[in-house]
């Protein structure tokens, strides 16, 4: 005789099964437990429109460009101290932003690294800036240790979300609680149609 068990995948693409003989409370409780655990925050909220300047590049997600390009970007920014040459910031929140989608996340896009501003006026020479228009998000956060992962693995979930995406600009928050790598929180917004 073959049992076949139900199964649960929960939010990190990791699969459980349960043995049908537990009490339907006992499974209800373990699949809480599971969620509540890897997802601490999934809402979906509208977000006025704001301003970024920094660095960006032009990548692909396609033969694994953007994990060449993107902490590139990353060490560019930090060895040319772009935060602190920066104008009008608003904040010192570093924001990881993705737009000009040729058509969806599997083909080019720009990535945008810099932080929010008042305004465009006074865009350096060697910086881009971009204005974010109001637009409805999803929010995720992800926790843990940054080198483990935890936004890449938090975008890999993104990505087979089946989400009504908008591809306009979607981005990533770095902020107080992003500090100390083994124990940060990042925010991470989806723009929905």
């Amino acid at each position: 005789m073959i049992y076949y068990l139900p199964k649960i995948l929960d939010p990190l693409g990791r699969i459980y099964f349960f043995n049908p003989a537990f009490p339907n409370d006992m499974l209800l409780s373990a699949v809480k437990s599971i969620f509540e655990k890897n997802i601490k925050r999934m809402e979906n909220r509208s977000i006025p429109s704001f301003n970024i300047i920094g660095i960006a590049i032009r990548t692909s997600n396609q033969n694994n460009q953007a994990a060449k390009d993107i902490p590139e970007l990353w060490a560019r920014f930090f060895e040319n101290d772009i935060m602190n040459r920066i104008p009008n910031k608003v904040s010192n929140e570093l924001y990881c932003v993705y737009t000009e989608y040729e058509r969806d996340h599997t083909l080019p896009y720009t990535t945008l690294l810099g932080c929010k501003v008042a305004h465009l006026d006074d865009l350096p020479e060697d910086m881009d800036g971009i204005r974010i228009e109001e637009s409805l998000y999803h929010h995720v956060e992800a926790e843990g240790n940054l080198a483990a992962g935890i936004v890449y693995d938090a975008w890999l979930n993104i990505w087979e979300a089946g989400l009504p995406r908008a591809f306009s600009a979607d981005f990533e928050i770095y902020g107080e609680e992003a500090q100390n790598p083994e124990q940060a929180k990042v925010d991470i917004f989806i723009a929905l149609q």
